[in-house]
């Protein structure tokens, strides 16, 4: 067995099953010691009971994977035994249950199995933590729930909430950057009454706005007005210098990011359609450089979003906002997201606010980590642990900031990643960002934008943004999600008849299985 970088080169050899079994009962031993280590570490003995026991299965998989299984992987799968990849919700379970099959096939002592209730154990946790924090849905239908952003408009319009549930919606969010209690308390009114008229349930999420990093005024001329990639920036803490030094000027809010940038530090402005690095310090500010602007070059605004990927901020993830929008929320939703979370420091400060405003039971309110930077991906495990330890709990996926943050390239793979450690710990994911954008906007779907909704399908919610054609877009969601749930259990093939191709020589057991026609 032979690996040349991430390629893992085919088996020449049937390594001996005497030879893999040693090497598996090493590997056991090491995340048995290693994940309750780090479980202990955590020290959550008063924490919900049932996160305790997701929480040692997420300490394992930690150990798990901070080995290279690729070789061993593949030395597995000529025994038809590769199932370590799938160990994600039962770490333990699966080692043991690959280990006894191994120990059979070497001949050596008679291993006892996992049995089937522990083995499945990990799922049963993550569909109950699901309906927790989103509600249980009817029998046979998808798993996968279905969360839409509210206009403003829902706070008028009635009847567009109860299209919405008509349609498969489960979940609404309420994102709290716009418009005020009032609007929120119409748009809550408009969704109890559209429940009632409808039959079906909805819960809320309520999103905080958190730190608003952005331009504020601008100055710029040259190009058609327009920034081209070498063009130089000045960021200032505010007002502008001298324009015949510097053409082209940017307010940056909050003011007291300037002086924690560096030379070398990228910035990004309006999701990164400009990209430019730190050049120089200056008296009135920072000058920063474009490295990437389009070929039609970038127009500069103000209230464009900025990110700093490499830089610490330095920012409360609460604002004052952000705590005038928790005395209505507090009250009113089922869930928080929690925008621009960092830490389980982080995590600690909201749940200090919501022990003040409802101290008998904040406990029962969900708790939806966004994630969007890259310390909170680095920091993820512990936000997990604060968090799912004390409250229902989930993760979203906020994949717009966290391409820009991260990198594009690096975002494919990091959903991934994301995923997994969240199934280790039995949370619930919500996938968002751009989910069916177009059909959402326009009406008429990308073939893009299909493949991506159907990937989601391996998260436990999927977010839409909305538009003119949301109420389209979650019928087409609804009816995506279900037929992916007959295919797919997040990483799982679920091997269900194909009947796309007839190539029958014969009766087939199970043919005239429902699922068929779904083919």
């Amino acid at each position: 067995m032979q690996t040349h970088g991430a390629m893992t080169q085919p088996v020449e050899t049937l390594r001996p099953a005497a030879e893999l079994l040693a090497e598996l009962h090493q590997v056991r031993h090491a995340v048995a010691a290693e994940g309750r280590t780090l479980w202990q570490r955590w020290d959550i003995g008063h924490g919900r009971r049932r996160f305790r026991v997701s929480a040692l299965n997420f300490a394992q998989y930690l150990a798990l994977r901070r080995r290279d299984l690729r070789a061993l992987q593949t030395d597995l799968m000529p025994y038809g035994l590769s199932s370590l990849g799938r160990s994600e919700g039962r770490v333990l379970a699966n080692l043991d249950a690959v280990i006894g099959a191994l120990s059979a096939l070497a001949g050596g002592p008679r291993t006892h199995y996992p049995r089937p209730h522990a083995f499945f154990r990990g799922e049963r946790l993550l569909r109950a933590n699901m309906e927790e924090l989103f509600g249980p849905v009817a029998q046979g239908t998808r798993t996968a729930r279905i969360m839409v952003t509210l206009p403003t408009e829902a706070a008028d319009d009635p009847a567009l909430l109860a299209t919405l549930l008509r349609n498969g919606t489960n979940v609404v969010r309420i994102n709290c950057a716009h418009d005020g209690p009032s609007v929120w308390a119409a748009m809550i009114a408009n969704l109890r009454a559209a429940e009632k008229a409808t039959g079906c349930r909805a819960r809320i999420l309520a999103d905080l706005g958190g730190p608003k990093v952005r331009t504020g005024q601008v100055q710029g001329a040259g190009h058609q007005g327009r920034i081209h990639e070498g063009d130089q920036i000045l960021l200032t803490a505010g007002g502008f210098a001298d324009p015949t030094d510097h053409p082209w000027q940017a307010e940056c809010e909050p003011a007291s990011i300037v002086q924690r940038l560096a030379v070398g530090d990228p910035v990004f402005i309006d999701d990164g359609k400009l990209a430019a690095r730190v050049e120089r310090c200056a008296h009135e500010g920072v000058i920063i450089q474009a490295t990437h602007t389009g070929p039609k070059g970038f127009k500069l605004k103000p209230q464009k979003g900025l990110n700093f990927p490499s830089t610490d901020l330095g920012l409360l993830a609460l604002t004052d906002q952000d705590h005038r929008s928790l005395d209505f929320i507090a009250r009113e939703v089922d869930m928080i997201g929690y925008s621009f979370v960092h830490s389980a420091a982080d995590v600690r400060l909201l749940q200090q606010e919501l022990a003040a405003r409802r101290p008998q039971d904040w406990q029962r309110i969900g708790l939806i980590a966004k994630i969007e930077t890259q310390r909170a991906v680095h920091n993820l495990p512990e936000i997990i642990v604060q968090a799912a330890s004390n409250q229902p709990f989930g993760v979203m996926i906020a994949r717009g900031d966290l391409a820009v943050e991260i990198g594009f390239e690096r975002l494919a793979e990091m959903q991934e990643e994301l995923l997994w450690l969240c199934e280790a710990a039995h949370v619930p994911v919500i996938w968002a960002t751009q989910v069916l954008e177009s059909l959402v906007k326009k009406g008429l779907p990308t073939r893009g934008d299909m493949t991506d909704a159907a990937m989601s399908a391996r998260a436990e919610c999927v977010m839409l943004n909305k538009g003119p054609y949301v109420a389209e877009a979650v019928a087409a969601l609804d009816r995506l999600l279900t037929r992916m749930a007959e295919n797919q259990s997040k990483k799982t093939p679920k091997l269900r008849a194909l009947r796309s191709w007839d190539t029958s020589v014969g009766p087939v057991p199970g043919a005239g299985d429902s699922a068929g026609a779904h083919a």
